[in-house]
């Protein structure tokens, strides 16, 4: 299991104003409201979630980074669990052409206004109980999901993906070094309900048997 930074870039792109959540905003209300996974939480206002999630391209080298990192060609099988609208995923066809991908969302409006040409392949469902074989995947990946799982459904969900899985795998989750980042991360996440440091989380995947790689992205 290998720590691996494919998000940092596009996470530290963006800035961040982490006291206006908690000053200017109702941040419980706030939070609330994008726990409903619906349209204020994809494109309705920057407080509420994303502030507008609409596809420009910019997760193809993401995607051209995880085909080349994991020696994926035509006819390999990739699951992404909390795949949102499915940028990525379609990208990955895009970077890898003859891959199958499926996709899997707890949000019924991410997975309605997911990339047309990915949605097909998408399951609205829970990252606790995925709805496919063993070892079906040939790379299975979750991109800033299991940090909103509460703690007895991250266990389970950790154990499924290994389950799907050959082995290869990417879980990348919202963490924390210090106190600084600590307190950045509860400012500005909406939707997080696990909040451990790397040595927490890597103590997790140990417990639920996870062989993949995983990252992190801090709050600076």
């Amino acid at each position: 299991m290998a720590e691996i930074d494919f998000i940092g870039r596009y996470h530290n792109a963006t800035k961040r104003d982490y006291v206006q959540r908690v000053v200017e905003y109702d941040k419980a209300e706030c939070a609330a409201t994008a726990k409903q996974w619906g349209f204020d939480y994809w494109d309705g206002d920057r407080r509420h979630g994303f502030g507008g999630m609409r596809y420009d391209g910019r997760w193809l080298p993401l995607a051209e980074d995880l085909v080349r990192h994991y020696g994926l060609k035509a006819g390999d099988k990739v699951l992404d669990i909390g795949c949102g609208k499915a940028f990525l995923l379609y990208e990955m066809t895009r970077a890898c052409p003859g891959l199958t991908v499926a996709g899997l969302d707890i949000s019924e409006y991410g997975i309605n206004n997911a990339k047309e040409e990915v949605r097909p392949f998408l399951t609205l469902g829970n990252a606790t109980r995925l709805p496919w074989p063993d070892r079906h995947f040939d790379l299975v990946i979750s991109i800033n999901t299991f940090h909103n799982l509460q703690i007895h459904e991250l266990d389970q969900a950790v154990r499924e993906m290994q389950r799907v899985s050959t082995g290869r795998g990417y879980i990348c989750v919202e963490s924390y070094r210090d106190e600084s980042e600590k307190a950045n991360l509860l400012y500005w996440q909406l939707t997080c309900e696990s909040f451990h440091r790397p040595e927490g989380w890597r103590w997790v995947y140990d417990q639920a048997g996870y062989t993949g790689d995983h990252g992190f992205i801090y709050f600076q």
